[in-house]
């Protein structure tokens, strides 16, 4: 019979913890950036590439007076988080505007501070409506 001497607890409990970060570092090295085919967002570790924020502002600059909050939408307007359309759909609407019975959204395609960002809004949006994102201000990745 062999004689081994056994490991402290010290010891043990730092494998443990060794393994456990291990761990963590593959997981986030495996699955750091959200971005996939169709998507026009990136998110890493919780922060938005430069487009999703841009998005994000300019959404709040000249959206949510009536879609709302973050999206959600009001009174107004339909919810975008729960109802988002296709990219070319999304690009003719805002563009063109759009009547819906009553109710009308005036197009956007002559205005300077939405009509070049219309891709930039709906990264933000689709990051919101993937549940990528949520609420509020996000944080911007650092280039």
């Amino acid at each position: 019979m062999l004689n081994r001497k056994k490991p402290s607890l010290p010891a043990v409990a730092g494998a443990i913890v060794a393994g456990l970060w291990a761990c963590v570092a593959v997981a986030s090295a495996a699955a750091p950036d959200t971005s996939a085919a169709g998507k026009f967002y990136r998110i890493v570790e919780g922060k938005v590439d430069a487009r999703t924020y841009n998005g994000f502002r300019r959404y709040h600059a000249g959206c949510n007076h009536c879609h709302g909050q973050d999206g959600m939408g009001s009174t107004f307007a339909p919810s975008l988080v729960t109802s988002l359309p296709g990219i070319e759909d999304f690009r003719r609407a805002v563009s063109d505007g759009r009547t819906n019975g009553t109710s009308v959204m005036k197009g956007f395609g002559d205005d300077p501070n939405i009509a070049p960002y219309i891709d930039d809004i709906y990264a933000y949006l689709q990051a919101r409506a993937d549940g990528a994102l949520g609420p509020g201000r996000p944080i911007r990745l650092e280039n």
